[in-house]
């Protein structure tokens, strides 16, 4: 469970029974208008107080959750223990991110890309230009921190990899070949992993 001072922050939320109507899917998932286009509509997500979304189920919380990659590597980091959410201590990562506070009311009516850059600005300093996508949708379902959560992953293709910590809880920050990542896959977090299996369908 994250500390109790961001237990009191509102987060977004939307539906799992939504989730559910659309096809819920184990994973990722590429049909992105399919489910987008109903999640990110306004009346179909709300804010909560994050002590509820954490522990039930009915709420999925929106997360953005970008991989980094430049010259066929990728931003790999270990989190460290001044992250909020407990739960993923000591595991490696691939995806920088976060969740959305209800301090973000324009981040679904003018830009979620302003939004996503907000998010990460807290996290990693990047210091290339780079152009994005969404490249899928994640859900994952077989723990505890998974099932109140979904995932949009974003990609960023960097000219340069110069990508440096802000966050302390972000720790062992490097660009690791794909290669590198498989050797290590059961280091990282169950979201890193379902990412590390497809990024040949991700950053193509």
């Amino acid at each position: 469970m994250p500390d109790n001072k961001y237990l009191e922050e509102y987060t977004l939320v939307f539906s799992a029974a939504l989730l559910d109507e659309l096809g819920r899917f184990q994973g990722l998932n590429f049909e992105l208008e399919k489910y987008l286009n109903i999640i990110l509509d306004p009346k179909n997500h709300t804010f909560i107080k994050r002590k509820i979304a954490e522990t039930n189920p009915e709420y999925k919380q929106l997360i953005p959750y970008a991989i980094l990659h430049c010259n066929g590597k990728i931003f790999t980091y270990r989190r460290g223990k001044l992250l909020a959410e407990k739960r993923l201590h000591g595991n490696y990562s691939i995806g920088i991110g976060g969740h959305i506070s209800v301090h973000d009311p324009s981040l679904f009516n003018t830009s979620y890309d302003d939004g996503l850059k907000r998010e990460m600005n807290e996290e990693v300093y990047i210091d290339s230009s780079y152009s994005q996508k969404i490249g899928a949708l994640l859900n994952d379902d077989s723990n505890d921190v998974g099932k109140v959560h979904f995932g949009i992953v974003h990609i960023l293709s960097l000219e340069q990899p110069l990508v440096r910590p802000r966050e302390k809880s972000i720790n062992e920050a490097k660009f690791l070949a794909i290669e590198e990542l498989q050797e290590n896959f059961e280091k990282f977090e169950t979201w890193s992993q379902i990412c590390i299996k497809n990024l040949d369908l991700l950053i193509r």
